[in-house]
């Protein structure tokens, strides 16, 4: 039976009255093993509880507690999962992993696949590991919503970009949570000449009849590095496969308003910039649930935006004065989206020399656009020589999300005495970007 070392006791918790202490091992509730931290969560709704304890030095305790349904128990583990994570069974003809060089660190190697992340982290996960006591788990445990890779509803061409002989069975699963009433959440890596024009509208027709259970589809572009020798062939899309995208989108949201749901399927801002359209109105993306893949994050950005600037004149006087020159990095892709917001701030700071500078990515290629996948030395080669003000703003998904460190392991302390200005790390919103500008000290 597995045992659970536990990390930490919350005073004055069940579990600190019970003498459980820091070491101890966490062996079964209700004489039920634990395999991860969603058996624990769902024992532990129980009232009356078995918990069996192998303490420090190996006696074992079993005790009594009764609680309210809700009441935590006060623990937390080693392991946040209480388990180890699920790897990748698949080698998809557009993973993005196995675009990488080599000399990265070991971690950007590894491909989870781990359906529990979907629901403690949001990663979207293809199915190719679930079992179908994995899919009664899900159903008896209630765990919603689940966010899935589908790419494609034909069974044939889903296990060929897969490279998975059991990638089919996803429509199935599909089916039972359907059926159940999990809540879902899909997305699409397109592929030119492979899951786009007919295959697309197919995969559509069958998901919008999960709807509303299915509670939003994006459609991403695949994302192609420079390192591809001996993968499989894949083309970037243009400027009219990428209207036509928008077109096809524009008819599935509104066959999905006909019947009564939401927009339900959604294009990444990708599409509208290489289209060179407008992105939606905010009531287009449903309450932003797909933000995550990239879908209305521009759109949030300039919503955010002006309403940063009219708290900032109801707050004030007039228009902000001071005299400084702030300046902030963008990926290729979104730099003539963040030129408005120049236009915007002129209105309110007409004294901040505020500069955007476009990153070109050296490191993955020049078809990565997007502003998280800039590297730090991308980042010091290219602004060295550029007057960067007082202050350089970083957006926040440059760096990894629990370090200060970017993706090819320059660090923030090295960009900073490399460019030698002052970096301020800024979060993904327009609100805290406007702030920073206003605010940030010289």
């Amino acid at each position: 039976m597995k045992k659970h070392t536990i990390e930490s006791v919350v005073e004055d918790s069940i579990a600190y009255e019970l003498e459980i202490e820091s070491g101890d091992k966490l062996v079964s509730i209700n004489n039920k093993e634990i395999n991860d931290i969603f058996d624990y969560h769902y024992l532990c709704e129980d009232e009356y509880l078995e918990i069996l304890i192998e303490k420090k030095d190996g006696e074992e305790w079993l005790l009594e507690v009764e609680k309210d349904e809700d009441e935590d128990l006060g623990l937390t583990f080693s392991d946040s999962l209480m388990d180890k994570y699920k790897s990748c069974h698949n080698k998809c003809v557009f993973c993005f992993i196995d675009q990488n060089p080599e000399g990265m660190r070991d971690t950007i190697y590894f491909k989870d696949d781990d359906t529990r992340l979907s629901f403690l982290q949001g990663n979207y996960v293809t199915f190719t590991n679930l079992q179908e006591k994995d899919i009664e788990r899900i159903i008896e445990y209630k765990l919603a919503p689940i966010n899935i890779s589908i790419h494609t509803t034909n069974e044939e061409l889903r296990c060929k970009m897969l490279n998975n002989r059991f990638a089919g069975k996803v429509n199935a699963f599909i089916k039972r949570l359907y059926d159940a009433g999990i809540p879902m959440n899909a997305q699409i890596v397109l592929c030119k000449g492979l899951n786009d024009g007919k295959e697309l509208e197919k995969t559509l027709t069958d998901l919008l009849e999960y709807t509303p259970v299915m509670q939003s589809l994006s459609i991403v572009p695949v994302g192609l590095t420079k390192y591809r020798e001996g993968l499989y062939p894949l083309d970037s899309f243009n400027k009219e496969d990428a209207i036509n995208l928008i077109k096809t989108v524009e008819k599935y949201q509104a066959l999905a308003l006909e019947k009564g749901v939401n927009h339900f399927v959604h294009a990444s801002d990708e599409w509208y910039i290489n289209a060179g359209m407008d992105f939606p109105d905010a009531d287009n993306y449903d309450g932003y649930i797909q933000l995550e893949n990239g879908v209305g994050m521009t759109r949030l950005l300039y919503d955010e935006f002006d309403e940063a600037i009219e708290y900032y004149l109801e707050d004030n006087d007039g228009p902000c004065l001071v005299n400084k020159k702030v300046s902030t990095i963008t990926g290729v892709l979104a730099y003539e989206s963040k030129l408005k917001l120049k236009d915007k701030l002129k209105k309110v700071a007409p004294n901040i020399d505020f500069q955007i500078y476009p990153v070109v990515n050296n490191f993955f290629g020049e078809k990565i656009t997007v502003t998280g996948l800039l590297t730090g030395q991308d980042i010091i080669s290219q602004l060295k020589d550029k007057d960067l003000g007082d202050v350089l703003l970083l957006p926040c998904n440059t760096l990894k999300s629990d370090e200060d460190i970017f993706l090819d392991d320059v660090t923030l302390e090295e960009l900073q005495n490399a460019l030698q200005v002052k970096v301020v790390v800024v979060q993904s919103s327009g609100m805290d970007l406007f702030n920073r500008i206003i605010e940030t000290e010289s």
